[in-house]
């Protein structure tokens, strides 16, 4: 049971699951209800408690059948990059491990589609199928393939928070103006938290590209270190840096022009100067240990700024 928990990454799938509901309770629910005392079976909320998580367990299934096949095929890779991490062959059969991936892909799907028909959206279905298939792709042969890899998982990581904002839109409803006032609010918090989590993603895989190039160089890997060169890797991520530092530095100058100086400071001290941190370790670092360090500070980073979603619960 340990062994499959660790071929799953409970962690990375706890953290799905904190930033969903953050995203749903302290966003769309006090969006969606106008500020006024929640009502967890508000008719106005297509998205109820019930279909949401539904969502989650949707979401969580397919990352986890996509950690599963992504181990199956890099058994080979993983064997020089972590040897001690390797869960498959060593506790869990290949056989296993590939019907592991089938059944949670498939209920995944499943559920994902029932969703679909329930709410007439036919988004989500479609959309969380095409995850099971990229997930395939990219453990196959996309993963090897310059920065393609890299963006699609990052592309999946902000699908983790643009899933519940299409779970929630209906078209049909924008000429209720109540409504459409509520969902564009929606909209601006979902551009920024899945473009935050689209480029610090990008960064987390652009360092870990870097840190296992021995066994990716091995095994006929294209990723940008092998194929750039790792000072030339290092620039491209200090360019998504200084990117991502400006547009926090934005949308912090906004909240403090809104008056939420509890928020400002946190996100100074919890995401700006880790972030500052991470720019000057990137420099100096030089062994595999360096950038697994910074992915374990890109990990914090990842979790502090999905948990701001709090001060929205009162700023909303």
């Amino acid at each position: 049971m340990i062994a499959f928990f660790r071929l799953i990454r409970w962690p990375n799938l706890f953290f799905i699951i904190v930033t969903q509901v953050l995203f749903y309770l302290c966003l769309l629910l006090p969006a969606m209800t106008d500020g006024n005392e929640l009502n967890w079976y508000d008719p106005g909320l297509k998205l109820d408690p019930f279909y949401f998580i539904l969502l989650v367990i949707s979401s969580v299934f397919i990352a986890a059948a996509g950690y599963i096949i992504n181990d199956y095929f890099d058994l080979n890779i993983d064997q020089v990059n972590k040897p001690d991490s390797i869960v498959i062959q060593k506790h869990i059969s290949r056989r296993w491990a590939i019907a592991w991936h089938g059944i949670l892909s498939t209920v995944g799907v499943v559920i994902a589609f029932y969703l679909s028909w329930k709410f007439r959206n036919p988004v989500i279905g479609i959309a969380n199928f095409g995850c099971v298939l990229l997930l395939w792709l990219y453990s196959t042969s996309l993963k090897k393939k310059l920065l393609v890899g890299n963006i699609l998982i990052s592309l999946l990581t902000a699908w983790v928070i643009l899933v519940i904002y299409f779970a929630e839109l209906s078209i049909s409803r924008f000429d209720e103006a109540p409504y459409r006032d509520s969902i564009k609010a929606i909209f601006k918090f979902t551009v920024i938290y899945s473009s935050f989590a689209f480029i610090i993603s990008l960064i987390r895989e652009l360092v870990k590209d870097i840190e296992d190039r021995e066994g990716d160089a091995r095994y006929g890997c294209k990723t940008m270190p092998i194929v750039w060169g790792v000072p030339a890797t290092k620039y491209f991520i200090m360019v998504w840096l200084f990117i991502l530092g400006a547009a926090l530095l934005i949308v912090l100058l906004y909240g403090l022009l809104k008056g939420w100086w509890l928020g400002a400071v946190y996100c100074i001290a919890f995401i700006i100067i880790p972030l500052i941190k991470l720019f000057t370790g990137l420099q100096k670092a030089e062994s595999k240990e360096d950038y697994h360090q910074l992915s374990g500070l890109i990990k914090g980073i990842m979790l502090a700024g999905i948990l701001t979603m709090l001060f929205f619960k009162w700023y909303l």
